[in-house]
């Protein structure tokens, strides 16, 4: 069955479900909690948002799923890291979707 996402193309479908990522400022904060420890976490991200451990995991998952960080299995628990070259990619999304916009948008005045 097709959605209305399926009419747009995958560029802008991939974009949108990072940028959704983006949008909740526990899931930035998350990302920047990772990003400080500077190695792989499991647990002590709980410490640091002001969320209960279900609530951080459920950001977690939605992160993952955007590509955005990567979680590998460590005994019962799952090891988060930032994946990088993922976030450098979509930085460049950005920057050239929001470049785009600028230079077609030059001329217009309102």
């Amino acid at each position: 069955m097709r959605t209305k996402a399926d009419h747009f193309a995958t560029d802008l479908n991939e974009l949108a479900t990072q940028a959704k990522a983006l949008s909740h400022p526990a899931r930035l904060q998350i990302l920047q909690v990772i990003a400080q420890k500077e190695r792989c976490i499991c647990g002590e991200i709980v410490d640091d948002v002001p969320l209960a451990q279900s609530t951080v995991s459920q950001h977690l998952k939605v992160l993952k799923e955007a590509g955005l960080i990567q979680g590998t299995i460590d005994g019962p628990s799952v090891c988060y890291c930032l994946d990088t070259m993922a976030l450098r990619l979509l930085r460049d999304r950005f920057d050239g979707f929001l470049g785009d916009l600028i230079d077609e948008s030059a001329s217009t005045t309102c």
